[in-house]
């Protein structure tokens, strides 16, 4: 059991954690307590079991569940968060047992999400997964769903759409899916305008709170916004940046990761982490001061593997090296480069490292196409950015800039200037 001073936050909290040996219950209950502040509560407290799974009925076993209760009454804690997910029978009870609300740590995050979220489209995502998460748990509570009462893990549409029966929040979800495809097919036209264009996107991803947003804007002056809490930024934003081989990129700046994110947000908010599956360069950003950067790193490195993005090129980005005595010491993972994005030292040496990262797939080249080609001329008209043509006496004169498999198709058209 540990205790916290006082706090003079809206909530009081206690923290829960069963240590069932399959994670750092430590390292995750200091995570927790900073999604908690996040989220506006005053820590009071906390408390870890170890034991080999959770209590079916009370998350915890009798003597933590003992103790948990007097703490809640001598602390004046009025909700309990657990360090995991929750059975909508181990929530009732605890909420019985101790007149305290009860919520995990999905709900935590969602709460922080909804709170977040600038965007429709991130809007419509936050509510979607709320809704998914509570469905399965209205089972046995008919209508009596009212939790007006306010506070962390009710924001969003958790205040309104829980107060309707199981089959409204059903006809929801389906309204909510058929928006976010058809916004999904936007978004798939958009991509296909890029790659006819020949937009190279490099995403920036990483643990929440490594400065990624802080990153973002010393690179481009997007003006995104910076906080020093976790998940400051759920909505992505995309910035064009010209590289130093006079190259223009398009750097998206995404949600940031989590140790122990659960598998349904990944998947709910997949259209916005998808920057990085799209990527032609990822930017694996960490926070160098931080004790747990090497977990941190496994942690971006195992979720871009779930997205199926685990083979693109990727630079390990160490930044607020400015906070670290021994730079020397700091774990690396593949080509890694030291920056201070705040101080934006180290700058110069990444937009080097991007440059030498980013696969040739385009190059500049001149050519002749006999007028009786018309269509090769056309299809370089089509996929090539065409940056000079004109008429000449043994055919079409066109410099272009284009993928690489098409110059090569066209290569018996290719002249030297």
């Amino acid at each position: 059991m540990e205790l916290y001073e006082n706090k003079t936050a809206e909530e009081r909290a206690m923290l829960i954690s069963v240590d069932d040996g399959t994670f750092d219950p430590f390292v995750s209950m200091e995570e927790l307590t900073e999604l908690a502040t996040t989220a506006g509560a005053g820590v009071v407290g906390s408390i870890i079991q170890r034991r080999e799974h959770p209590e079916a009925a009370t998350f915890l076993g009798t003597g933590k569940l003992a103790e948990l209760i007097w703490f809640c009454k001598d602390r004046s804690a009025d909700l309990i968060i657990a360090d995991g997910e929750l059975t909508p029978t181990q929530g009732r009870t605890l909420e019985k047992l101790t007149d305290c609300r009860v919520i995990d740590r999905t709900m935590l995050i969602l709460d922080i999400f909804a709170a977040h979220a600038r965007t429709g489209e991130g809007k419509l995502q936050v509510e979607l997964a709320q809704l998914r998460y509570q469905l399965p748990r209205l089972a046995g509570q008919g209508t009596a769903l009212s939790r007006l009462g306010g506070g962390i893990g009710t924001r969003g549409p958790g205040e309104t759409k829980l107060e309707t029966d199981r089959r409204h929040i059903r006809r929801r979800i389906q309204k909510l899916e058929e928006q976010l495809a058809e916004l999904e097919k936007r978004r798939d036209l958009q991509r296909k305008r890029r790659r006819k264009t020949g937009v190279v996107t490099v995403a920036i991803v990483g643990y929440t709170n490594a400065g990624k947003s802080t990153l973002m804007n010393a690179l481009t002056d997007a003006g995104v916004l910076t906080e020093n809490k976790l998940f400051a930024t759920l909505d992505p934003t995309s910035r064009a940046l010209t590289l130093p081989d006079g190259r223009e990129v398009m750097l998206v700046d995404t949600v940031g990761l989590i140790r122990r994110l659960p598998h349904k947000l990944v998947e709910a908010f997949k259209s916005t982490l998808e920057a990085a599956a799209e990527a032609d360069l990822i930017l694996n950003v960490c926070d160098a001061s931080d004790d747990h950067a090497n977990e941190q790193l496994e942690v971006t490195k195992s979720l871009l593997n779930e997205l199926g993005c685990g083979d693109t090129p990727t630079i390990t980005v160490m930044n607020k090296c400015d906070k670290v005595g021994n730079i020397y010491a700091l774990p690396t993972f593949g080509s890694t480069v030291l920056i201070s994005a705040l101080d934006r030292r180290g700058l110069d040496t990444l937009l080097d490292a991007v440059v030498k990262h980013l696969p040739a797939t385009r190059r500049e080249a001149t050519l002749l196409v006999p007028f009786k080609n018309g269509a090769d001329a056309a299809k370089l008209r089509k996929e090539a950015t065409v940056l000079e043509e004109e008429y000449r006496d043994t055919g079409l004169f066109l410099r272009v800039i284009a993928d690489a498999a098409l110059l090569d198709e066209m290569e018996m058209w290719t002249v030297l200037e």
